[in-house]
């Protein structure tokens, strides 16, 4: 499988190594690049184009984050489903190999995913799933880990439940140490632009 796994490639979009406002405790958050719903209000529009963004092993994302001070880690974009098998091997090294927890956010419907096989495989390595797309005139004012109120949860395992979700921000400012700043968390804590 070790051979296997080299080629198998992420086409994405950014990897924040630690964020508080993405899902329960610290994780990381990688980003897949390439969406087919462009959401109106998208939080991330530049994770749309299929034609941006940089291919990356599952392995050498997983490698060069600090596993020891993280909890899990968050797959968002973009749609991770787009690559469903580049998902699945993601998910899989991170829960077997590298003991994280998994939670992915898709514009997909949960029932639509688990009609298609490809895009159910990832099913089996993800602890919660948020699904639907991003709707703004139904954004979510509360402190769950959602933009908008038609998005639903999905615990697929029992590793979390909903009371982890809430939190006390929603948002967080990461300045790099090249001094590009990014917002992450959800929208309309940050502000429309």
């Amino acid at each position: 499988m070790a051979d296997q796994d080299n080629d198998i490639r992420i086409k994405a979009h950014a990897v924040l190594m630690s964020s508080d406002v993405n899902g329960p405790g610290r994780r990381a958050v990688i980003f897949f690049q390439g969406c087919p719903f462009d959401c109106d209000g998208c939080f991330n529009p530049e994770t749309h184009s299929e034609s941006d963004g940089y291919m990356v092993s599952p392995k050498e994302i997983l490698d060069g984050l600090r596993t020891d001070e993280i909890e899990g880690i968050t797959v968002s974009g973009g749609d991770p489903f787009m690559q469903p098998g580049p998902l699945t091997e993601l998910l899989r090294l991170a829960r077997d190999e590298y003991g994280l927890s998994t939670v992915v956010y898709t514009g997909y419907t949960i029932e639509l995913l688990r009609k298609k096989a490809e895009l159910a495989r990832p099913l089996e390595y993800i602890d919660v799933l948020i699904d639907g797309g991003f709707v703004s005139h139904l954004m979510e004012p509360t402190l769950l880990a959602r933009g908008s109120t038609n998005q639903r949860f999905h615990f697929l395992t029992d590793y979390y439940e909903i009371g982890d979700f809430y939190m006390p921000s929603k948002a967080e400012i990461v300045i790099r140490p090249d001094g590009t700043i990014t917002g992450t968390g959800f929208r309309e804590t940050l502000g429309h632009h």
